[in-house]
């Protein structure tokens, strides 16, 4: 397993250590003995219910969807189901997406995800949500971003083991900003968080929050059950409150920690060569940006 500071810029797709799989056992019900008749059971659900019709039913695939639901197959049904309903209901969230398109999020340093973990292994979504500048990037651009972060991070086995950790730094945050949150966005929102995607988030932490979060968080809260509620923490501008979840060594100077700004643009740089995860992405619906005329007509002009 990595050290405490390693930076790791690639996505680890390698089969998980044995540490890690004994966790799963005793946290997420998974047990090697049983699971290929469970995935077994979960594909013939599939099949016989016909509620979704999946571009793919091979393990490593519906793995992602057990281990969510900690193996109930039942449950794990309903959030394949959810996961291809949000997408169906949701076209422009993946329709002509490709990864780079998307480096301009990078641009305003909006969205990163840090090449390191933090203690627990556990891979760090971060939002800047001050920078954006909704004249130049609609909801629907950061919504594309964000699943098309999430559908690689997913691809880490670790990942679906453990899950991942949310920070929405709102410093900055203005009231233009605020208006464009409505209760359709909220919603969709939990349904990426909660109920319609592969990847368990284990906490999500608010810092530097101003009274203009209160309108944000009173439109989120109809959206939220207890147990959401229980994963979010408020830490406004007081950094050892977070340092109590999130040690200083797995985060960035601005919060106390030890680490540079890293780019979306980095972690989507990384991949953007990687034939596995750009036919990972295609068999999403996300296109090949090398294939894309309007992309390479642009860099050639360049």
């Amino acid at each position: 397993m990595p050290s405490d500071t390693e930076v790791l810029p690639d996505l680890d797709l390698g089969e998980p250590p044995q540490e890690l799989l004994d966790w799963a056992r005793e946290h997420l019900n998974e047990n090697p003995e049983t699971r290929d008749q469970v995935l077994q059971d979960f594909r013939d659900m599939i099949f016989e219910r016909g509620e979704c019709i999946p571009h793919r039913t091979d393990d490593a695939f519906l793995l992602r969807f057990l281990r969510a639901r900690f193996f109930i197959i039942e449950r794990a049904h309903r959030m394949l189901v959810n996961y291809y309903d949000f997408k169906e209901s949701n076209p422009e969230f993946y329709k002509g997406v490709n990864l780079k398109k998307l480096l301009k999020m990078g641009d305003d340093a909006i969205i990163s995800v840090p090449p390191y973990r933090e203690q627990a292994g556990r891979r760090i979504l971060l939002y800047r949500m001050g920078n954006w500048d909704p004249e130049k990037l609609s909801t629907d651009e950061i919504f594309q971003a964000t699943m098309i972060v999430l559908e690689l991070a997913i691809l880490e086995q670790r990942a679906q083991i453990l899950g991942g950790i949310c920070i929405f730094d709102l410093g900055g945050l203005s009231l233009q900003q605020a208006w464009y949150m409505t209760p359709s966005i909220a919603h969709k929102v939990i349904q990426i968080m909660v109920t319609s995607f592969p990847m368990k988030i284990h906490a999500l932490h608010i810092v530097n929050q101003s009274w203009i979060f209160d309108i944000i968080y009173n439109i989120f809260k109809p959206f939220l059950d207890e147990r959401m509620k229980e994963k979010i923490f408020f830490h406004g501008d007081d950094m050892e409150s977070l340092h109590q979840h999130i040690d200083p060594k797995h985060l960035p100077e601005r919060y106390g920690g030890i680490h540079p700004d890293y780019n979306y643009n980095d972690w989507i740089e990384n991949f953007e060569k990687n034939d596995k995860i750009v036919q990972e992405l295609k068999s999403l619906g996300y296109n090949d940006y090398r294939n894309d005329p309007e992309i390479i007509e642009n860099e050639q002009n360049l």
